[in-house]
């Protein structure tokens, strides 16, 4: 399998793992291809955990093709936060729970073809993600809190996930 062959079933079956409400008449290629480009970069202690999180698909995919050089994408982290989510909520699957995440980031409006305009949205979105420069309460991040107790964008995402999950559904 050659490597270009390699990438291209890797993000194809990155993007599988991902649930798009059947009422949605959209595609999101363009968008999961930018998420898929876009390296997460770790600024709160222990969120390079999620960075691992991510890395470990590559071994789900192919066996030992975790060590390869490419950083890991925020599609990475989303499909692999997705999978913890399901784990902590005991609610919904990890696909559903990937396109949750991506709704809760105001990604979900970001469908094919995404115009110029749309991708600087985007990137803008999502360098708030990576900056933690979103709301105190969490609005623009992966997990947003009616009732933020401490600030978001300083906890790390394994705790804002419980967090979310308390609010939620009362755990």
């Amino acid at each position: 399998m050659s490597k270009l062959t390699r990438e291209r079933d890797y993000f194809n079956w990155l993007i599988a793992q991902i649930e798009i409400p059947e009422k949605n008449p959209h595609t999101y290629y363009d968008l999961f291809a930018r998420l898929h480009d876009t390296e997460f970069i770790f600024v709160v202690g222990n969120d390079d955990n999620r960075i691992a999180d991510g890395r470990d698909l590559r071994s789900e995919f192919l066996y030992g093709w975790k060590n390869r050089p490419r950083p890991v994408s925020v599609l990475e982290v989303l499909i692999a936060l997705s999978r913890r989510t399901e784990f902590v909520c005991d609610e919904g699957t990890a696909p559903q729970w990937a396109w949750v995440l991506l709704e809760n980031l105001g990604l979900h409006k970001m469908w094919d073809r995404v115009s110029v305009r749309k991708m600087n949205k985007v990137d803008e979105i999502l360098a708030n993600l990576i900056w933690r420069t979103y709301e105190r309460d969490g609005r623009g991040g992966f997990f947003p809190l009616q009732y933020a107790r401490e600030d978001q964008t300083k906890t790390e995402i394994w705790f804002q996930m419980q967090e979310y999950a308390m609010e939620k559904f009362g755990y």
